[in-house]
């Protein structure tokens, strides 16, 4: 009993170190986002004031690079659901060769590092005289949200039992009306789930989006940019509070849809 109380203990004592090094560098972002001094990064802080909100919010070219994020992360999302959707259906239920290495081929793009794609995406497109816009950007985020909207289906989809389906094959329903009233009730909280973790993963995207935006800045170019303008740092850490707060809710969203029991 002693020794499985001390494991216990120490695994517990484990998982919160680990949580302690994933979110301590997003504690300091919260603290230095009401830091009174505007240069220096001391710790203590010098004091803590409101100010920072005030000019974050009044800066006209952050309210375009968020709507531009967020354009661009509906976009990608909505590209994503279907075509994941299919993909994932045809991958799951159908048998043919080569199978598993079609499947590694489509997931991918979101293991490959960020800059091999978006160096890919940016020779193509000036291969095939593309100017770069928010379409460009488009394009690179669909890439690997189709993938995440992909693997929430797969996972719903190998938890349908298939009788079910074949059931409503027998009794003379097509396949478009057995998709609709069999299939897709039991994938619509994975889809969405999907979804919402696509339109995060969008938002926050910022290497691909270098290559394939051009002119154009999203929101988390515009914070990299900042970034290099010592006295504007202070407004840089509170959009990236903001931000760090509108992830989350799709993010705890995704999660409850995803673990939803039909």
């Amino acid at each position: 009993m002693h020794s499985n109380a001390l494991r216990h203990r120490c695994l517990f004592l484990f998982s919160y170190s680990v949580i302690g090094f994933i979110y301590l560098p997003l504690i300091v972002i919260g603290i230095y986002a009401f830091t009174l001094d505007d240069i220096t990064f001391a710790f203590p802080p010098s004091g803590f004031t409101t100010r920072w909100f005030y000019a974050a919010f009044a800066r006209a070219d952050m309210w375009q690079a968020l709507w531009l994020s967020v354009k661009v992360a509906v976009l990608s999302s909505l590209i994503a659901m279907p075509l994941g959707t299919l993909a994932a259906i045809a991958l799951t239920r159908l048998n043919y060769k080569r199978k598993d290495m079609i499947t590694t081929l489509f997931v991918l793009p979101i293991a490959l590092p960020g800059i091999l794609t978006g160096l890919a995406f940016l020779n193509t497109f000036k291969s095939l005289g593309f100017h770069p816009g928010i379409m460009t950007i488009v394009i690179g985020h669909a890439t690997f949200c189709i993938v995440v909207v992909y693997n929430n289906v797969v996972a719903r989809m190998r938890r349908i039992p298939w009788s079910m389906v074949e059931a409503s094959l027998d009794l003379g329903a097509n396949y478009l009306q057995t998709f609709r009233y069999v299939i897709f009730p039991h994938l619509k909280s994975a889809l969405l789930a999907g979804g919402l973790l696509a339109f995060a993963l969008s938002l926050d995207e910022v290497i691909v989006t270098v290559f394939t935006a051009g002119a154009d800045k999203t929101l988390p170019i515009w914070m990299f940019n900042e970034l290099f303008r010592p006295r504007e740092r202070p407004v840089t850490n509170v959009v990236a509070l903001v931000v760090m707060l509108i992830t989350f809710i799709p993010v705890v969203l995704a999660y409850r849809l995803g673990n939803a029991e039909e």
